[in-house]
């Protein structure tokens, strides 16, 4: 399980370290070996442990094709997905392309999502947080499965 959010620095060469606290889960869980891809709402980056992106591939990959919405998900998720790896000192290199999609540029923010990480620049993770906080503050217009959750 995956949370909280991280401020991090890429390096010149596209390089992150990944915290210290996840690094023993994810070479425990699959031996450091994880997937990025684009997030589909927002300029973000989601990043998978592989095991868990096995799960995804497959049932995309068993979708029918024919239907224009299958095909469309499967091109963005699985077209633009990238193996990664944790090197020996916990760090691995975001692709270029997928640097680009996200914006990263030096100022990264790495955030838990429970079963994966999403990758964000560190400017649009504050501005799409601060947006976040002033909708919920209308709590009518919150769904309602929310309206149940012990805060």
């Amino acid at each position: 399980m995956f949370r909280g959010a991280n401020a991090i620095n890429l390096d010149a060469k596209g390089r992150l370290a990944m915290p210290a606290r996840y690094r023993d889960r994810l070479l425990g869980a699959c031996g450091g070996q994880l997937v990025a891809t684009i997030a589909l709402e927002d300029r973000c980056l989601w990043i998978y442990p592989q095991a868990e992106w096995d799960e995804i591939e497959e049932t995309l990959g068993n979708l029918p094709n024919i239907n224009p919405q299958v095909k469309r998900m499967q091109r963005l998720l699985i077209g633009n997905a990238n193996d990664i790896e944790l090197d020996s000192n916990g760090r691995f290199v975001v692709p270029p392309l997928l640097r680009e999609y996200a914006g990263l540029e030096k100022k990264v923010m790495l955030v838990g999502q429970v079963n994966k990480f999403e990758l964000w620049s560190e400017d649009a993770w504050e501005a799409t947080t601060s947006a976040y906080l002033n909708e919920v503050q209308d709590v009518g217009a919150m769904p309602t499965e929310l309206h149940t959750l012990r805060l």
